[in-house]
This record gives C-alpha cells, sequence and structure tokens, in this order.
C-alpha cells in the first residue's frame, strides 16, 4: 500500500533514479539502524529499539497522512527501489510558511556521497515545499560538528542565517548550533 499525504495533489518527486516518495513501513527499521548509528549528531536522547520504532511509525507517522496540516512530513529517499535515506519537513509553520529540513543517510553512504545525496535530497524536498506547498523557507538546524554538511547547503544555496553561540551541551562541552536557509526562490 502507498501511503499518500492528503494535502499533496503529487505524491512521488523524482529525477533519473532517484525519488522521493512518502515514507514507507518498510524502510523504518533501516532508518533506525542509520539514527542510531548517526545519533551524535542528531536530538536523539537515547537509541531506538525496535519496539520504539514500531510505536512511532503506528501512533505518529501513521497519522501524518491525513492531516490538512501536519507538523511534520516524512519521505523516503529512493535509489531505484532502495531506500538510501529518509528526511522531510519537520516543526512545520503553517502561518509563517517555513519548515526545518531533516534528512539521514546510509551511514554506508556519507565518506563518498554525502554531498551529492545531500544536493539530490534538497532538489527534491525543495520541489514538495517551494513548488507544491509553496513555502516561503527552508532551514536546516545542525550543532557545529560537521563542516562539510555547511559546504553541501551552500553549494545548494543555502545561507548562513544564524549562530546560536554555546546553545547546546554535547559530549562534555556546549557548543553552538547553526541555521542555514533558503528562501523559496520563486516568491
Amino acid at each position: 500500500m502507498t501511503r499518500r499525504y492528503k494535502l499533496l495533489n503529487q505524491q512521488v518527486f523524482e529525477s533519473g533514479k532517484y525519488r522521493l516518495v512518502p515514507i514507507r513501513h518498510e524502510d523504518r527499521y533501516a532508518i533506525m539502524q542509520w539514527r542510531n548509528e548517526q545519533i551524535y549528531h542528531l536530538r536523539q536522547a537515547e537509541p531506538l529499539t525496535k519496539e520504539k520504532q514500531n510505536w512511532y511509525f503506528e501512533n505518529v507517522v501513521d497519522q501524518l497522512f491525513d492531516q490538512e496540516q501536519p507538523d511534520q512530513m516524512l519521505f523516503s529517499f529512493l535509489e531505484g527501489e532502495e531506500c538510501i535515506g529518509y528526511g522531510g519537513l519537520v516543526h512545520i509553520n503553517w502561518v509563517d510558511r517555513n519548515a526545518e529540513v531533516s534528512f539521514i543517510m546510509n551511514t554506508d553512504l556519507e565518506k563518498d556521497g554525502f554531498s551529492s545525496n545531500w544536493g539530490i535530497y534538497l532538489e527534491h524536498l525543495e520541489k514538495v515545499a517551494f513548488e507544491a506547498l509553496k513555502f516561503h523557507k527552508l532551514y536546516v538546524y545542525a550543532f557545529d560538528i560537521r563542516p562539510h554538511l555547511y559546504q553541501a547547503l551552500e553549494s545548494n544555496s543555502y545561507f548562513l542565517d544564524a549562530r546560536l553561540k554555546e546553545h547546546c551541551y554535547f559530549l562534555g562541552e556546549y557548543i553552538d548550533v547553526v541555521i542555514y536557509a533558503k528562501l523559496n526562490p520563486a516568491r
């Protein structure tokens, strides 16, 4: 069964061998594995278990598809039929027409495909946000520990919007949070 977001006329966003589709139930354990492997840069307090992941999909994710204005819209990012990442629009602000970009990819792809996968993912997600939903702004909230992320964002026309000094406690010290943003180019 293919999931469908009630508020989207188009459900699949694709180019070449890459597609963004409403988050697939069968991808939940791969997503759990990636999140646990990359917990160091996520706002996730503890490793996920299959029980917690199943609960989240059944009680949170499954409810998103019928909502007129969900607070998040999650997608599986596919290369062919294989899920290589997931993310979406989170902390959606429907009044101000903005959302935070969320994305995590298969950990094995980070070394050689980090920037290219981020770029392809952003291209697809921006079609959802800027074209389908007519959002005004997207932003990425990140702990200041991954400079390669900023390079990937800047190469896709995101700009440093804010730096929150010593905003989060991380591995025994306070670190900055950086926020990168992009305005809808069609506005």
